[in-house]
């Protein structure tokens, strides 16, 4: 496989391309191409056609670039056609694990990498994703299944201002002593709700 680099201006678009990419998208392709440049080829035919990475030409130069990397396939006719629609098939049959991806967002909004990531993700769901996940998901203890109702996770959205402050009180209060007599094993929480407690008094 031999990477070239090539104008933009000397390779265009499949105009049988099934694949469609709407502002969003090549905005999130754009963001990404400014962030850490182009990490993948694009595929492109002898005739400089392209076969796969549409998406990745229109942004850049929706961002200005004058080349990008290509390489080139000997695939032609319907074998080419075939390729470029497995191509997107495949990233569209992929799925998230929320978990993993919840935990990834909230170690990259520690060094503000998660600014490049938005152009990908709206606000809502940054937000839900984030505060879905930023409670230590300690799973409750093993009891019958009678009593598990007794728990419920609850999650927050904090503003940058007000982080610290929380996160002081939390360690406040655990510092304060064991949580004697909880059936609750999250910290946490336990915290929160000694911090209630010392509130409603």
């Amino acid at each position: 496989m031999k990477v070239e680099s090539v104008s933009v201006d000397e390779i265009s678009p499949d105009p049988a391309n099934a694949r469609m990419h709407d502002r969003r998208n090549l905005d999130a392709i754009a963001g990404s191409l400014r962030r850490w440049g182009q990490q993948k080829p694009i595929v492109i035919s002898e005739a400089g056609v392209i076969v796969a990475g549409n998406g990745t030409w229109e942004a850049a130069k929706q961002i200005g670039w004058k080349r990008i990397n290509a390489v080139k396939t000997k695939l032609e006719g319907s074998e080419a056609v075939a390729y470029g629609i497995a191509d997107n098939r495949t990233a569209e049959l992929a799925g998230w694990d929320d978990a993993v991806l919840g935990k990834h967002l909230e170690a990259l909004q520690a060094d503000d990498s998660i600014d490049h990531l938005a152009a990908g993700f709206s606000e809502e769901e940054l937000e839900a994703m984030l505060g879905k996940f930023a409670v230590d998901g300690i799973a409750p203890p093993e009891l019958a299944d009678g009593d598990r109702e007794l728990f419920q996770q609850m999650a927050f959205v904090l503003h940058d201002s007000q982080v610290e402050k929380v996160k002081a009180a939390i360690a406040k209060a655990k510092a304060a002593g064991p949580f004697n007599g909880s059936l609750n094993e999250n910290s946490n929480g336990n915290a929160l709700a000694r911090i209630v407690e010392d509130y409603l008094s």
